[in-house]
């Protein structure tokens, strides 16, 4: 009978601990960086100064303007009162408004939005349609002179709106479209340098086979366009489509130069007007910072449902 011996395994020896300098963090704690705390404080700084502006718009929209001048130095709200948003709806009578310490001015609030809706729209969908079939000719059609009229058209960026302001309200003048919508539109309906330069870079990322593809089972240049190339960039289009409603939304200077009866006076414009009305000898704050605020929320409405499309293909690489 043969006995086996099996050598005993010596007892594992723990690590040594390496002594902790004095004054070093505990492990598994972290000290935050100098950079990182310094980076988010302007962060927070730059995010208090972006959302003044709208503090002291509600502050002053739900306050009186009795209460204004009182705490004109105070950054406190004034009071609540939703007295200023009745005058703007032109649900006070003028003795009520003077009452209230508005300024006795009236806009019709309503008709004016219509007007701004109309035109922003007008010339959201004229922009978007013709901008993106001029940039798929510069992205895909070969012909003499494309990149000499591209660069052409890039040049314009650099040529500040109030340059074409005179042609163009000349041209209007002569064709009859003064306080007309299709005044209002016609400027900015077709297409910008901004808006094909856009949708061009991202209508390069397309591979060529889609196409190649579509035309061999018999698709035509416009089928295809309209067919594949259009619904491919939906996430560009729409970005477009928002940017270009926002700043047909907010213009001001071209309104106030063809658009001068109640009939296509836009809200900006009448924001101006109702700023001027001063019976009593001073603005209607108050009534003023109200009707600005309704006039704000579609486009807040507007960037809250969309706004998730629009960072997200802001920085678009085309499709892999």
């Amino acid at each position: 009978m043969s006995t086996t011996i099996v050598p005993a395994t010596p007892p594992a020896t723990p690590p040594a601990e390496v002594p902790r300098p004095a004054g070093a963090p505990e492990k598994g704690s972290r000290r935050p960086r100098w950079g990182t705390v310094l980076g988010w404080a302007t962060m927070i700084v730059i995010l208090l100064i972006t959302l003044f502006p709208f503090y002291w718009m509600l502050r002053t929209a739900f306050s009186t303007n009795s209460e204004l001048a009182a705490q004109a130095a105070n950054l406190a709200p004034a009071g609540f009162t939703l007295d200023a948003f009745r005058r703007v709806f032109g649900l006070t009578t003028l003795e009520e408004s003077l009452a209230q310490g508005g300024a006795g001015g009236r806009i019709n609030f309503w008709l004016y939005l219509r007007n701004s809706v109309i035109m922003s729209t007008a010339i959201t969908l004229g922009q978007v349609f013709f901008s993106a079939m001029a940039a798929y000719a510069f992205a895909r059609l070969r012909w003499p002179g494309r990149n000499a009229v591209f660069a052409v058209f890039l040049s314009a960026l650099m040529v500040p709106g109030i340059f074409t302001a005179i042609p163009n309200f000349v041209l209007i003048k002569e064709l009859g479209l003064l306080n007309t919508f299709p005044g209002l539109v016609l400027p900015t309906f077709f297409m910008t340098p901004f808006a094909i330069f856009f949708l061009r870079q991202f209508f390069l990322g397309i591979p060529h086979e889609i196409e190649e593809a579509a035309m061999i089972d018999g698709a035509s240049r416009g089928r295809t366009f309209l067919r594949i190339i259009l619904p491919m960039s939906a996430a560009p289009i729409t970005t477009l489509a928002v940017l270009t409603y926002i700043q047909a939304w907010n213009e001001y200077f071209w309104p106030l130069l063809v658009g001068q009866s109640d009939g296509v006076r836009v809200l900006t414009v009448a924001l101006g007007i109702f700023r001027s009305q001063t019976p009593q000898g001073s603005p209607d704050w108050a009534g003023l910072m109200a009707a600005t605020l309704v006039a704000a929320l579609p486009i807040v409405l507007l960037f809250v449902v969309l706004g998730r499309r629009i960072v997200n293909s802001i920085g678009f690489s085309g499709i892999k």
